[in-house]
């Protein structure tokens, strides 16, 4: 009789079904699945019994370096502690932007050295001048190419000018890889930012108020159309407005392949947040009113919404506290990896607003789809064995205290959450057990994009 290198037994959460079942695992990958009563043999077992054993969450959209006290160590086994086995690291790296082929292959050495779980990299251009690196950096394994319509720094997170968009998208086209975008318009946010610290309302919903929702619309809809006349696979990041939905799914009807994410904050959170937790609310997009919040729900849950990423950005009190007289001054983003996952289980599976499948393809296997990542993302024969694994449940407290992350600052600190991880797999070795990371910085591996030229990956060690 075959012997596993390992057997996983518990509620399976496949593509289609939940299964009272087991897995067999063999070199890293799934050999079998089969129902509770095959008598399966492994070196090791681990029955979780009736927690779900879901695909490991893939986080698209994930900020290592925009504070360079992070780095990749802290955030992935923040990941791995939060259930993520895969992530998908932004470009937007301080003091450098990945935006060459140079920087991208050192960016991947140190992955290979320090990463905890999984990753895979975007590459970005420069504000002008920087789109003959597109099919070098796609050929090296970028995943996918980040770029904006709204400048945070004009060397490292620069406003992208439409002329650079358009032959950006062009090349992207070619590579096959998808562009995505930060969409706000720039100009109005900053004219009415402007207007707002010259008449002194700095007071926390300013942020949302110098933001309105047709600061994003417009930006999207601009992108759409130059995808409509480029044919580039177009991705738009942290919906945070339902109108946007409505938007893409105008232009999904006249066949632009336009997909989309929101974020954990943009669905649990809403405006008035600002007031109560001030600069540790703030992000970008803002968060926006009830009604918006309930309308991006529905888009949720009607299917018009891919995927849910966290936009991890691991700011410090230095960062953030600046912000607690003049919210203009505090930096934008929350850290995520640790808690997005549980946080979002909580709010649908285990309210019934989801089913565990429709929990699986938004947290692992549109991610995997979208950014064409193989071998990843389902729970099937042949794909990498990684598990998040959840007891619904156990009930605990976020404590933003305890997460590794450099940032130790969250709105949803205190939050009470059913349903809790209790064990990260990632390529058929535990990573997390519940309790604490179990395996050292360099056990994660590179995972290049679609249009990779290198080396054979066997393992993925390159």
């Amino acid at each position: 009789m075959e012997k596993y290198d390992l057997v996983v037994r518990g509620k399976i959460v496949a593509e289609d079904e939940v299964v009272q079942g087991q897995i067999g695992v063999k070199d890293g990958k799934i050999a079998t699945i089969q129902p509770a009563d095959a008598k399966l043999e492994g070196e090791k077992v681990l029955d979780f019994a009736n927690a779900y054993v879901f695909p490991g969450t893939i986080d698209v959209h994930v900020h290592c370096f925009s504070n360079p006290n992070e780095g990749i160590i802290p955030t992935s086994m923040s990941a791995a502690a939060g259930g993520i086995t895969t992530f998908l690291d932004m470009p937007y790296d301080l003091p450098n932007p990945i935006a060459n082929v140079e920087i991208f292959e050192k960016k991947v050495k140190q992955l290979e050295e320090e990463a905890v779980v999984d990753m895979c990299l975007w590459g970005t251009i420069a504000k002008t001048g920087g789109t003959d690196q597109i099919v070098p950096l796609a050929e090296a394994g970028a995943v996918a190419f980040k770029m904006s319509t709204f400048e945070t720094d004009a060397y490292r997170f620069p406003r992208i000018p439409d002329p650079e968009i358009l032959k950006a998208m062009e090349l992207i086209k070619e590579t096959g890889l998808r562009a995505a975008f930060h969409s706000e318009n720039d100009e109005i946010i900053v004219d009415m930012i402007d207007q707002y610290k010259r008449e002194n309302k700095v007071y926390p919903k300013a942020h949302n108020e110098t933001r309105p929702p047709v600061t994003e619309t417009s930006a999207v809809l601009k992108l759409m159309e130059l995808a409509y006349w480029t044919g580039v696979k177009l991705h738009i990041v942290h919906v945070s407005h339902p109108r946007t939905i409505d938007l893409i799914n105008a232009f999904k009807a006249q066949g632009v392949q336009v997909t989309s994410e929101t974020c954990y904050p943009y669905l649990l959170l809403d405006v008035d947040a600002l007031d109560k937790f001030g600069p540790k609310a703030k992000n970008n997009p803002p968060l926006r009113q009830p009604d918006e919040v309930a309308g991006l729900w529905k888009h949720l849950e009607a299917g018009n919404i891919e995927l849910i990423s966290s936009d991890h950005a691991p700011w410090g009190p230095e960062h953030k506290n600046p912000g607690n007289d003049n919210i203009f001054k505090a930096s934008s983003g929350m850290p995520g990896v640790e808690i997005m996952t549980p946080l979002m289980f909580d709010s649908t599976v285990a309210k019934g607003k989801m089913t565990p499948v429709q929990f699986a393809k938004v947290m692992a296997q549109h991610p995997a789809e979208v950014f064409q990542i193989p071998g990843k993302g389902k729970i099937a024969v042949g794909y990498d064995a990684d598990f998040a694994v959840i007891d619904p449940e156990q009930t605990w407290v976020v404590d933003e205290t305890k997460f590794r992350s450099y940032s130790k600052m969250s709105p949803f600190h205190g939050q009470e959450v059913k349903g809790k991880i209790i064990s990260t797999i990632v390529r058929g070795t535990t990573v997390y057990d519940g309790e604490e990371v179990t395996v050292e910085p360099g056990f994660g591996s590179f995972v290049p994009g679609s249009a990779y030229k290198g080396a054979a990956v066997g393992g993925r060690k390159l």
